[in-house]
């Protein structure tokens, strides 16, 4: 059903809300999982127009992403990462459909009405311009504190 999940990651608290629930989901029909994060600060969305250094926050990504991993590799998942750079929603998309994925995976912000005006809601956007199907986890409360 769905051989491929991207894993769309926040390096945040709420991410503990989405992984244990799509490491279960994988388990269940063999998925392979594509563990993705979108850098998106001024040196990444520049980065290759100005052929710019790696900046620490998208270093502290990477390394965010392979412990992630090495994690999830270590319970018997097939799992492999993406640093992605830009806008998160674009980058989502390419990435999904760049790799043949057939689930999108993500986590809400815990954004109420005007978090969602104020920072824009990379759901949303990855919604209207999906391939494939979208699976949304909430983030729960306590992982919205960690952030």
């Amino acid at each position: 059903m769905f051989k491929k999940i991207l894993v769309a990651l926040e390096n945040s608290g709420t991410d503990q809300s989405l992984l244990p629930r799509i490491e279960k989901l994988a388990s269940l029909l063999h998925s392979e999982l594509l563990l993705v994060h979108v850098a998106d600060g001024w040196v990444a969305r520049n980065f290759e127009q100005l052929m710019l250094a790696e900046s620490l926050e998208m270093k502290a990504d990477r390394r965010y992403l392979e412990e992630t991993a090495l994690r999830l590799r270590a319970a018997g998942s097939k799992v492999s990462v993406h640093l992605a750079l830009g806008d998160p929603a674009t980058e989502i998309v390419k990435v999904a459909q760049a790799q043949q994925c057939d689930l999108i995976a993500m986590t809400t912000h815990g954004h109420r009405l005007i978090g969602d005006i104020i920072y824009g809601s990379t759901i949303e956007a990855v919604r209207h311009k999906a391939p494939v199907p979208l699976l949304v986890v909430p983030a729960n409360r306590m992982a919205n504190q960690t952030k």
